[in-house]
């Protein structure tokens, strides 16, 4: 029998794709991980804005297969960054025209300064290296701070890999006429009823596959292939663990560095308004400035069509950051969305907030390295960690669904 550890996306993904039975565990009391939903007061909010770009279209009906057609919106992604109390387009480097003619010819001329002789180490390193001076302090290093909490030189240079809108110097200054924000998720597909429903649509498919909620592993003994629970002793075959790698590897007992595996934590707001705002067309927006407490806001209310703005607002904190009550961060955020004219005499119907942590990882060579060589060790012992945070990586929804379907295909029984 296969256990698999955590009924999120790859999860229930795995257990759709695989000839093997399979039990699921999960340690919350419902299925989803990050792709939860609450729906409440007449608002639908997802725990943050997951959205499927879907670049694959096998993969895209599969998982589609059981939401009624009717209830799936197809939406061209709107995106915009707010800087300097005006609107520019995202990608940032790609816009750059956009800026008052003194920050314009700032950025055009730094980009033509840059030199790429200097092979980049770091994160910050590339952003240097191949857009200059400007772009990078202007935009792309401020953000990512927020967003990563913490020092870009911390991070590979290719720590977001192709998810980085890069653009070269030719495309810049085509885009000046000949306006290409697009990129690899220009579109995306999102049901009325919130991302829950892709996991409810995998979870149709296999109604034979118990999944235990409320459920958590307390230890795996890898040499006799058991995992003990908060509840009950378990016999695997093989063991599909979601749960962020370092966890995985602390109950299995296998000694390892902690210190290179870092990331962040999300406090995420999601707030429902008594009407609509001025923002009719975003589906989310960038915000770089460090006064300001989030680094992203997203519109629920423009992607599903909703008479009333219903939004998702992201803080980014360091891993280890004691949060305070949430409703002070609450009372800073609405100011925040006073300040930049988002709302006005907006009142709050309701909201939730939910912590995600980890929220993004790191990524750094010590961690990439080291990721390898432990899940060798791991499939030594029929322990395979995918995922997000099985694999601790930067990747899309539909790429862990790709993964989980690979493993399966790879460790079926005949």
């Amino acid at each position: 029998m296969d256990v698999i550890i955590g009924a999120g996306v790859s999860g229930i993904s795995y257990a759709n794709y695989t000839n093997n039975n399979c039990l699921i565990i999960e340690k919350e009391n419902e299925i989803g991980g990050y792709c939860r939903t609450i729906k409440r007061s007449g608002f639908v909010w997802d725990y943050s804005g997951h959205f499927f770009h879907f670049c694959n279209p096998e993969i895209e009906s599969e998982v589609c297969e059981n939401i009624p057609k009717e209830t799936l919106y197809k939406v061209e992604k709107h995106t915009s960054i707010l800087y300097k109390g005006r609107y520019i387009d995202f990608p940032f480097q790609k816009n750059i025209h956009q800026l008052n003619k003194e920050e314009f010819i700032d950025c055009l001329y730094d980009l033509f300064a840059a030199t790429t002789e200097k092979k980049a180490v770091t994160f910050k390193d590339m952003i240097y290296t191949n857009l200059g001076k400007s772009i990078a302090e202007k935009f792309l290093i401020p953000y990512n701070e927020k967003l990563y909490a913490c020092d870009l030189d911390l991070l590979d240079s290719d720590a977001m890999g192709r998810f980085f809108p890069k653009a070269s110097k030719e495309e810049i200054i085509l885009n000046f006429k000949d306006k290409d924000s697009s990129s690899y998720n220009q579109y995306f597909t999102y049901p009325k009823g919130g991302a829950i429903e892709y996991i409810n649509s995998l979870r149709y498919n296999i109604p034979n596959t118990p999944i235990n909620l409320n459920e958590e592993i307390i230890s795996i003994d890898i040499a006799n292939k058991t995992v003990t629970t908060n509840s009950q002793m378990i016999k695997y075959d093989n063991l599909i663990s979601t749960i962020p790698l370092p966890k995985l590897l602390e109950k299995c007992d296998i000694d390892f560095n902690k210190d290179i595996y870092t990331c962040n934590k999300v406090l995420v707001f999601n707030i429902g308004f008594d009407k609509k705002g001025a923002d009719t067309v975003n589906s989310w927006v960038y915000v770089p400035d460090k006064e300001i407490i989030f680094y992203r806001i997203g519109y629920y209310d423009n992607i599903l069509s909703m008479d009333r703005m219903s939004l998702y607002v992201e803080i980014g904190f360091k891993e280890n950051d004691e949060l305070q009550d949430h409703k002070i961060y609450l009372d800073i955020v609405l100011k925040d969305l006073k300040r930049l004219g988002i709302i006005d005499d907006h009142q709050v119907v309701d909201y939730t907030s939910i912590v995600m942590n980890p929220a993004y990882v790191h990524i750094n060579k010590s961690s990439s390295v080291d990721i390898v060589k432990q899940k060798a060790i791991l499939a030594q012992h029929n322990i395979y960690s995918i995922g997000r945070y099985g694999s601790w990586t930067y990747c899309s929804i539909e790429d862990n669904i790709i993964e989980a379907k690979q493993l399966a295909t790879k460790i079926n029984t005949p």
